[in-house]
């Protein structure tokens, strides 16, 4: 409910180029409502506070603005003139302050990420972001493609590679890291020992990363062919797989450290292997970045630093 502290013009507004503008308010409710009794009361005054408020504006404008009637009042034709312009001056003083208004308006954050990056990792992790930022709403979609800012409604997306794209802003968050992982039952059902022990178990791979498997064993020297095993559309499917003991995949370290942590899922070696890459949250070089984006970076380098 509205409320107005009203007092008396002096007469130096007389040379003002407007009217008194609680006076002007008054009489655009008394107008609206056609009653001095129910202005009052969107008002939260008296009646008698609104009929002087009419009388100062009549007052300063030299008419009467409205005619009091037994039951009520009625607008003057210079009332109804009056009211005409008033209403749409108020209007649109209403949907001025609406456009600019940051009262209950969430800033909406578009990102594009990765199936994988989006299922093992920042899914888990996203109603901690909207719990420290309540008004910011992330609106999260994924693909492998790549990104085009140019025909997307995009903020950012988080790519992977060596950060390097032309045109592109690129922030990274984590380097990518491999570690084949299975499930316990399986480690403890094949006895995984030794790397070169990977040529008598099922290998999964992610078609999305088809040179995982062959940089680990290069990397480790394992007597190992890379190629046998199973494929699947992306890594957070191999990942599903190696849990339901269908074999040992090659995992983003990053994207696996809570369930190596919690025991769901172990690493029966203790090698890694660092790509040369990493997960980069990119935009275009020639926008600034908003600082919901800039909320959003810090909090996923906090969250990467925690996890460390």
């Amino acid at each position: 409910m509205i409320s107005f502290r009203f007092r008396e013009y002096p007469m130096q507004y007389m040379h003002t180029s407007y009217p008194p503008l609680n006076p002007l308010r008054t009489f655009e409710v008394a107008a609206r409502l056609c009653s001095l009794t129910l202005a009052a009361e969107e008002l939260n005054v008296s009646q008698v506070a609104v009929s002087r408020q009419v009388k100062v504006l009549e007052e300063y404008l030299g008419v009467t603005l409205f005619k009091r009637l037994h039951r009520g009042i009625e607008l003057t034709d210079e009332g109804k003139q009056l009211y005409d312009g008033v209403a749409r001056a108020f209007q649109d003083i209403g949907n001025a302050s609406r456009l600019v208004s940051r009262r209950g308006r969430r800033d909406i954050l578009a990102i594009q990420s990765y199936t994988t990056f989006s299922q093992r990792w920042l899914i888990p992790r996203l109603t901690h972001f909207h719990d420290a930022h309540p008004r910011i709403e992330v609106r999260l979609s994924s693909s492998i493609a790549p990104v085009d800012f140019e025909t997307q409604n995009l903020d950012a997306a988080i790519r992977a590679g060596k950060g390097d794209w032309p045109g592109l802003h690129s922030e990274k968050l984590a380097d990518i890291e491999l570690i084949p992982i299975c499930s316990p039952a399986f480690h403890l059902q094949h006895k995984l020992e030794h790397p070169n022990d990977l040529s008598r178990v099922r290998l999964l791979h992610s078609m999305a990363r088809p040179t995982d498997w062959a940089a680990w064993i290069k990397r480790v020297g394992a007597n190992v062919d890379a190629n046998p095993g199973m494929r699947f559309e992306s890594s957070a499917l191999a990942y599903e797989a190696a849990s339901l003991d269908g074999g040992v995949a090659i995992a983003v370290k990053v994207f696996v450290k809570r369930q190596l942590h919690n025991g769901s899922l172990v690493a029966p070696f203790e090698q890694t292997c660092y790509s040369g890459e990493g997960y980069f949250l990119t935009w275009p070089q020639n926008t600034m970045p908003s600082p919901p984006l800039m909320k959003f970076l810090g909090w996923i380098r906090d969250q990467m630093q925690l996890e460390e």
